[in-house]
C-alpha cells in the first residue's frame, strides 16, 4: 500500500515538470519527502535532495514553451499566440499618407446600355455609386474590425463607362495626415461603389461581376511609397 502511494506521489511530482512553476515543484517535493519519511522512518538526505534540484529545474526549463516573437509571420494583426489584435500605432510618426485603389464592374451589354442611357428605375447609377463610395471610405473602421478610425482629409471616387467590355471602371483615392495608412479606405471606397452599381443594376441582369479590386499605389508611412507599376 505504501509503495503504491509512493508511486502515485512520484507520478504527481513528474507532472509538475511539464505544467507548473518552480514554487509548485518545491511543494510537490516536500509532500514526496513526507511520504518517504513514512515509508523509511526518516526523511531523505537534504544534500541528496538539493543536488537533484538543478537537474529538475533544468528539465522544467527545457519543457517550458519557448518565447514566441510578437509577429512570427510578419503579420501585425496577429499576436504572439496567434490571436487577432489591433496594431498599436502610438509610436509611429505623423506623415501625409495617400492610397489609390481600382476595381471593375462588368455589367453585360443590356445593363450597360441602360446605364449609359440613364434609363434604370433607380436613377443615375454613377452619381449614386460615387456618393456611396465616399460614405464607404468614411465608414471603413466600422466595417473592418481591426482598422483604425482615421480622420480622412480627402476622398475621391471616379466611375467611367467602358464600352470595350461593357463595364464600369472605378478608382478611389483617400488621403490623411496621421500615423497609419489609408489603403483600406481606398479599397473600401471602390468596393462599396461597385456594390452600389450592382444593386442599382441587378434588376436588369443577374450576371453582373465585381472584379479586380486592388491597390494601385500608396505613399507615406514607414514602408515608404509603393506602386503596382514599379
Amino acid at each position: 500500500m505504501m509503495l503504491r502511494r509512493f508511486c502515485v506521489r512520484a507520478g504527481q511530482c513528474g507532472r509538475y515538470f511539464s505544467g507548473k512553476s518552480s514554487d509548485d515543484l518545491f511543494d510537490a517535493i516536500a509532500e514526496l519527502n513526507k511520504e518517504l519519511e513514512m515509508v523509511f522512518g526518516e526523511p531523505p538526505s537534504t544534500t541528496q535532495a538539493t543536488s537533484i534540484m538543478p537537474q529538475m529545474l533544468d528539465q522544467e526549463a527545457k519543457i517550458a514553451p519557448p518565447n514566441t516573437p510578437e509577429n512570427p509571420h510578419g503579420l501585425t494583426h496577429i499576436g504572439a499566440k496567434g490571436e487577432a489584435q489591433m496594431v498599436d500605432v502610438s509610436a509611429k510618426d505623423i506623415t501625409k499618407r495617400t492610397a489609390l485603389a481600382s476595381g471593375k464592374v462588368i455589367l453585360g451589354k443590356k445593363a450597360f446600355d441602360l446605364v449609359s442611357a440613364n434609363r434604370l428605375e433607380k436613377g443615375d447609377v454613377l452619381s449614386v455609386a460615387k456618393i456611396a463610395g465616399i460614405v464607404g471610405a468614411k465608414q471603413t473602421s466600422n466595417l473592418i474590425p481591426l482598422c483604425h478610425n482615421i480622420n480622412l482629409s480627402h476622398v475621391h471616387i471616379d466611375l467611367a463607362l467602358n464600352p470595350d467590355d461593357y463595364s464600369v471602371d472605378i478608382t478611389g483615392e483617400a488621403a490623411t495626415t496621421g500615423k497609419t495608412g489609408v489603403e483600406m479606405e481606398a479599397l473600401t471606397a471602390v468596393t462599396i461603389a461597385g456594390l452600389t452599381v450592382y444593386d442599382m443594376c441587378k434588376a436588369a441582369s443577374k450576371d453582373i461581376q465585381i472584379t479586380d479590386v486592388r491597390l494601385e499605389r500608396k505613399t507615406g508611412g514607414k514602408s515608404g511609397d509603393w506602386s503596382r507599376d514599379d
